[in-house]
């Protein structure tokens, strides 16, 4: 007999259930009690360089108690969050969560369901949660969906799609079968994830047109159409076109109905990308701007933006279910279907992905869809837009602020600017500011250029967030504008920069 049969079978289990749902009880009560009170701390603090090291220390090798576990989370980990889920958060493109969501990715933990294959009650609601999606877009009920990690990866597929849709025997023979080289175009305003598509679909980023944009950063319609006859002169082979619903930097939405009939003329793909802004569909102030979607050939939204859901659930849709498919699905024997057992479930998601293995990141969505309904989510993006428009008007009313793009939809870039600076002082100024702002916790907005000038760019995908902490942010602005201003002048700090004209 072997000497390791005589060994005790282990297992990861807890050895004391009790002390575990105590933790859990405790666990619960501390995360309810932080998300009702959360406005009360601040947006953002600094991680300090002695919790920094911690996270520097070697793997552990033997067991540590649940309890010291937990403590050691709520002092090093939970203080630091990156401030997406506090009401004066604005930075980048960020979803709040909720906390049914954050229920729900527990639930889904303790299931821990690969929702990619088997005859399994993830697997089913996935494909509703895909069908609610196509119903959000007015996509027909015989499209096509999958939920993906988010926004980059949704475009990524689309375009592999399209790649493989367009240029027949793309998918076995590879990009070299096409008669020229591949182009796709989007708008120099459009997310950097559409470059990295193409550099990893295999066109190269170079192939990707970046059309400029007119004087509200839509793209340039003369300048696309321009493009695509020289390209096409060139023995070149356009593709794909990728308009923008809500670009990153202001929210700008492109013509989506010129685009659409641009790539129908030129018999080529139109995907959307519309990360966030293509959920303001849902609100009819904007459902006649964004109503091309329903005609595009693919569209990708994150559910973790502009529906307030845990990190991370993006989606892409796809109107041809047929081509979806093609371009993902192997027969290899592992994944034979069955008649029954647990291979007898749906289709392998497999044939509509990259992925083999994947969470069951619908059930956040099935969940949160079914407590709040879809018009309390159309209400929540309207206000989010409202309160977008009411912080671009505050900053009018004041001299010292100087709204840098027209607000158009949740978006709105502003500078502190007290009228005695050059673009170069303004730029390094307003850096300074933002960054004092952050590290006071009053506000979370971030920062982009436009046309050279530095903006602090807000964001609204935030369902906690009231006017009232809008005009804190404002007034903020301006307390820490007039102090730079001053500590100049005193020369307490060497802003050499900052020379008044």
């Amino acid at each position: 007999m072997n000497h390791a049969d005589n060994k005790p079978e282990i297992g990861l289990d807890p050895e004391n259930w009790d002390d575990f749902k105590t933790l859990g009880h405790q666990l619960i009560d501390d995360m309810v009690e932080y998300l009702k009170n959360i406005g009360d701390g601040p947006a953002w603090q600094p991680i300090p360089q002695e919790v920094k090291e911690e996270f520097q220390k070697a793997v552990p090798h033997q067991p540590a108690n649940i309890f010291e576990i937990y403590d050691e989370f709520k002092k090093n980990i939970m203080p630091y969050h990156g401030g997406n889920i506090h009401p004066a958060y604005y930075a980048w493109v960020q979803g709040t969560g909720t906390p049914m969501g954050a229920f729900a990715d527990l639930l889904a933990g303790i299931m821990n369901a690969n929702v990619t294959i088997g005859d399994q009650s993830a697997m089913y609601v996935d494909k509703q949660v895909i069908n609610w999606c196509k119903q959000l877009m007015n996509y027909p009920a015989e499209g096509s969906g999958m939920l993906v990690s988010g926004g980059s990866i949704a475009n990524i597929t689309a375009l592999i799609v399209a790649r493989n849709t367009v240029i027949a025997n793309c998918k076995t023979k590879g990009v070299y079968v096409a008669e020229g080289k591949l182009t796709a175009y989007c708008s120099s305003e459009t997310h950097n994830c559409v470059n990295k598509a193409a550099e990893v679909i295999g066109i190269g980023s170079e192939q990707l047109r970046k059309i400029p944009v007119n004087e509200n950063f839509e793209i340039d319609v003369d300048a696309l159409e321009a493009s695509l006859r020289d390209d096409k002169t060139n023995g070149l082979v356009p593709f794909c076109i990728i308009g923008n619903a809500g670009t990153v930097n202001t929210g700008a939405i492109d013509p989506l109905d010129k685009l659409l009939a641009i790539a129908r003329n030129e018999n080529i793909w139109l995907h959307i990308d519309g990360a966030f802004g293509a959920l303001a569909k849902l609100v009819p102030a904007y459902s006649e701007k964004l109503k091309a979607i329903e005609q595009a050939d693919s569209v990708a939204f994150d559910l973790h933006k502009w529906m307030y859901m845990q990190y991370e659930v993006g989606c892409v849709l796809f109107k041809d279910a047929a081509t979806h498919r093609a371009a993902f699905a192997n027969a290899v024997n592992y994944l034979t279907a069955h008649d029954r057992g647990i291979a007898g479930g749906p289709e392998t998601l497999s044939n509509y992905g990259m992925e083999l293995s994947r969470g069951f990141k619908a059930l956040k969505v099935w969940m949160s869809l079914k407590e709040h309904g879809v018009d309390k989510y159309a209400a929540m993006i309207a206000q989010n837009i409202d309160q977008a428009f009411y912080l671009g008007e505050q900053v009018k009313q004041h001299p010292e602020l100087e709204l840098l793009a027209a607000v158009n939809m949740n978006v709105a870039c502003y500078r502190y600017n007290p009228g005695n600076l050059d673009n170069d002082q303004l730029n390094i100024l307003n850096k300074e500011l933002l960054m004092r702002m952050q590290e006071r916790g009053i506000a979370v907005p971030s920062n982009t250029l436009q046309h050279g000038k530095y903006a602090i760019r807000a964001a609204i995908t935030n369902h906690r967030t009231r006017r009232m902490h809008l005009d804190q942010m404002v007034a903020a602005t301006i307390e820490i504008g007039r102090e730079l201003i001053k500590e100049h002048e005193a020369k307490l700090f060497k802003f050499d920069f900052l020379t008044s004209k």
